[in-house]
């Protein structure tokens, strides 16, 4: 059976289209998938053994300038790649009016995705040719399982969902796996950052344990914040500019994470990898990390990220230090 796969971003939504895709492996072998993705999300479908073609789409990007020349080659080039193949199935676990009108409709094959009360677009249910509820009162990692379950027709498995992706990074693991730390301090709302002086207590707290801490950034400012918070500490390492792959196998032989509210953060629980979050302005509720060993860290009162202190963070980070790797 081979199916398409309709979830173009963000990268926490593709993440956590995953464990859907190890269910219909497990229900229904030899079951393929191609997917449909924003092209800054690419490389994660490939990571999946299930998943035979990726084809990048950039609406994204198209959209700023969609009736140009080269835009419209790329848009008929896209179409002619949908079209290459007649889908047993297609799933579109995106639910919105863009992803079902501009990818969905022009896929070859029996269209399936949430009903008008289920999708976060009613009107994407226009494009479906069967339509399904699905519980918005539980985890995006559950619904999308729900989803794949009612459209591909196998009972939902009641085990916690399963990304299936740890042990392609595993399997080369780096010289270092499991002596040193990760911290995800970089985020897109100014609100979710967790202050700079409350990172380099952390970090001062954690000298004595013998592990080294890895900075990963992705844009320049990113970069200045990562050297600020290095600066003075012999046991930190300001990574270099890393693809996301190279980024997954960093985050992949962690001994533990330290994040904010970012889409490595949900790449972290992905790759199975102890994980502590700290959420201020953002309810983690349905869309928090979904995994193993996955902990959540929150202001006592209101939602100011500097009220979590770097004591409150060391407290539940140093078990997790010396459980078994």
């Amino acid at each position: 059976m081979q199916v398409l796969i309709v979830k173009t971003s963000s990268m926490g939504d593709v993440l956590h289209t995953l464990p859907a895709l190890t269910d219909a492996m497990r229900a229904l072998p030899g079951i393929r998938f191609d997917w449909v993705v924003e092209e800054g999300f690419a490389q994660i479908p490939a990571w999946h053994p299930a998943v035979d073609r990726v084809i990048p789409v950039a609406i994204r990007r198209w959209r700023k300038h969609w009736f140009g020349s080269d835009v419209r080659e790329e848009r008929f080039r896209f179409k002619q790649d949908v079209q290459s193949r007649q889908y047993d199935l297609v799933i579109d676990a995106q639910g919105l009016i863009k992803s079902a009108a501009l990818v969905t409709r022009i896929a070859k094959g029996i269209k399936h995705g949430q009903d008008s009360r289920s999708a976060r677009e009613p009107f994407a249910s226009w494009w479906y040719d069967q339509r399904h509820e699905i519980n918005k009162q539980q985890h995006a990692v559950q619904r999308t399982r729900e989803l794949f379950a009612k459209s591909l027709g196998y009972p939902l498995p009641e085990s916690k969902g399963d990304y299936a992706i740890a042990s392609h990074f595993l399997a080369e693991p780096p010289a270092d796996v499991n002596q040193y730390l990760v911290f995800l301090h970089a985020t897109t709302r100014d609100a979710k950052h967790w202050p700079e002086s409350h990172w380099r207590d952390l970090i001062g707290l954690l000298q004595n344990t013998g592990l080294r801490i890895k900075l990963p950034w992705g844009t320049d400012h990113e970069h200045q914040r990562a050297q600020r918070l290095a600066q003075g500490f012999d046991n930190v390492e300001v990574l270099p500019r890393l693809t996301l792959e190279q980024i997954a196998r960093v985050l992949a032989g962690a001994r533990a994470v330290v994040s904010v509210d970012t889409g490595l953060s949900h790449l972290t629980a992905a790759l199975d990898r102890p994980n502590i979050t700290l959420y201020g302005p953002t309810d983690p509720g349905l869309i928090g990390g979904y995994g193993k060993n996955q902990f959540v860290v929150r202001p006592a009162e209101g939602n100011a990220m500097a009220a979590i202190s770097a004591p409150d963070v060391q407290t539940m980070l140093l078990p997790l230090l010396s459980a078994d790797a």
